[in-house]
């Protein structure tokens, strides 16, 4: 299949490799970039890929505590641009949501939105003229424990920690190394199996171009693997605050275990159509 020079563009972006090496991954993969990047990983030796920059919607997004740190609730709403997730009525829209979710404990988006919310929400996209959306919503409780939060200042990214134990402040700053690190799971044991077993493969197929015996290259996988989730475990991760502390040291010491943490950053996920406006210009133009 043919592949365009945009995919091409962001496969060397996300990898570092060269143009010609990118668009045949691209080729044998139908064009499918995470595919591309897997078996460019297994026959390169490249460790890792940046996540995809392109995003289909731009805004903010807030969390919101009890009190009393039983629970919380973190919400992104989008907008279209980032001059729009500045206004002051968008603004103000993204806090009652907040606050509608946080008082109904209601993480069901249609739920949520259904009645006043969703007139207001049409009511503003009609004063400003751009799509806006609640995407999602999440609750986190904490069972004997505590929740607490940490937006980023640009409220681009929002954290909530349950811990079993601690304190509010202990918590909040697990939020932020959350928000700063960005773990994969909370502990190893949590790293879903699918995933242990795609990086032996990967691992896998590097080590068998080393020349070394089975019994050398098996232990040098191992050895990957274990490197592989203490360092996208939490509990394992060193604070950022102070790295000659691991976060689960950090815990220990505040008397806290790791309850659950939940992780939004505006827009992951979702890739954004690159419109070529030169392009455009020139097609109404012709026609």
């Amino acid at each position: 299949m043919a592949v365009s020079a945009a995919l091409v563009k962001e496969l060397r972006e996300r990898t570092g490799l060269g143009m010609m090496e990118c668009k045949k991954a691209l080729t044998e993969s139908n064009g499918d970039i995470e595919a591309a990047i897997e078996e460019l990983r297994k026959s390169s030796g490249m460790k890792a890929a940046k996540k995809a920059g392109r995003t289909a919607a731009d805004g903010v997004v807030a969390v919101k505590v009890a009190e009393d740190g039983s629970y919380g609730v973190v919400i992104e709403v989008n907008s279209e641009t980032d001059f729009v997730a500045r206004d002051d009525g968008f603004l103000g829209f993204v806090a009652k949501v907040a606050d509608k979710a946080f008082a109904s404990r209601e993480a069901d988006v249609a739920a949520l939105m259904a009645g006043e919310l969703e007139a207001a929400r049409e009511a503003l996209v009609q004063k400003i003229g751009e799509n806006i959306g609640v995407r999602r919503v999440q609750i986190v409780e904490a069972a004997g424990g505590v929740v607490d939060g940490y937006v980023h200042s640009n409220n681009r990214i929002a954290v909530l920690v349950a811990l079993q134990g601690g304190e509010a402040e202990l918590a909040k700053d697990v939020a932020m190394h959350v928000a700063a690190v960005n773990p994969r799971v909370a502990k190893q044991d949590d790293m879903p199996a699918e995933e242990i077993e795609k990086e032996r493969e990967i691992f896998t197929a590097q080590a068998q171009d080393s020349g070394k015996p089975a019994e050398i290259i098996e232990k040098m996988i191992e050895g990957r693997i274990r490197k592989f989730l203490s360092e996208n475990a939490l509990v394992d991760q060193p604070f950022v605050k102070d790295p000659e502390l691991t976060v689960g040291k950090l815990l220990k010491n505040g008397g806290a275990d790791i309850q659950s943490f939940i992780r939004f950053e505006v827009g992951e996920g979702i890739e954004k159509e690159e419109v070529d406006f030169a392009a455009e210009v020139a097609a109404q133009l012709k026609g």
